[in-house]
């Protein structure tokens, strides 16, 4: 059985949008991104005929190819995996937007590589809410340096904080840690005006991410169906 990505992309809208409803948020607030990564070309241009212009992609080489392929199509793209320090040339060339910036380095080489005709470089940081030493992300007691030192560089603008909380079932602990999240976020917002994004949420707690403020939602499985 074909998987039907326009039924699944208005899905994915229409259940945006009650949440929205629900818990007060301005109608069509929190935008749509589709994780793409592992998934062809022909998956993506179905999504973009249907309107979705925000993809996220994890492993360069691999997003480097799609771009090219779809260079015709009105796309913005996101790196939103782990950055290798000998990725952020192509990385700083190619995309719209980073969301897993944890380190002044990575920023630092980020800003300096990104082409002066191109747009500033709109980031995010990667949050580690739940401090796990194995997970990518920056410390909170960190976040603060991290934020102003992105703030200074020329060629990047700070949008905002990204996290991928350790996963919760209930909806209740789903949003608790949000709400932390959230809070981090808006004490950063005080001092840094660029500060609009908060990338949190993904197919299994969109609803709480919601509810707790999210202004992007990174959606994969939901749309594109499991990964092989």
């Amino acid at each position: 059985m074909t998987h039907d990505i326009q039924a699944a992309i208005e899905s994915t809208r229409q259940q945006l949008r009650q949440h929205e409803k629900a818990y007060n948020r301005v109608p069509e607030s929190v935008a749509l991104m589709a994780v793409s990564k592992t998934k062809p070309v022909t998956m993506l241009q179905q999504a973009i005929d249907c309107g979705q212009r925000h993809f996220g992609e994890n492993y360069l080489d691999e997003a480097l190819l799609k771009m090219e392929a779809l260079a015709e199509a009105d796309c913005v793209w996101h790196f939103i995996g782990a950055i290798q320090s000998n990725k952020t040339a192509k990385i700083a060339a190619g995309f719209d937007w980073v969301h897993s910036i944890d380190r002044g380095k990575i920023a630092r080489r980020l800003s300096e590589q990104r082409p002066q005709h191109l747009p500033s470089l709109n980031c995010c940081i990667q949050l580690n809410v739940d401090e796990e030493a194995s997970k990518a992300g920056i410390m909170p007691d960190d976040l603060p340096e991290l934020c102003e030192l992105i703030d200074g560089l020329p060629g990047l603008t700070l949008r905002g904080l990204m996290c991928i909380p350790a996963p919760r079932q209930e909806l209740a602990d789903q949003r608790a840690v949000f709400a932390i999240i959230a809070d981090y976020h808006q004490q950063m917002a005080k001092r840094f005006n660029s500060m609009d994004t908060l990338s949190i949420g993904m197919s299994g707690d969109i609803e709480a991410a919601v509810a707790e403020g999210s202004t992007m939602v990174r959606v994969g499985t939901a749309i594109f169906g499991a990964r092989a």
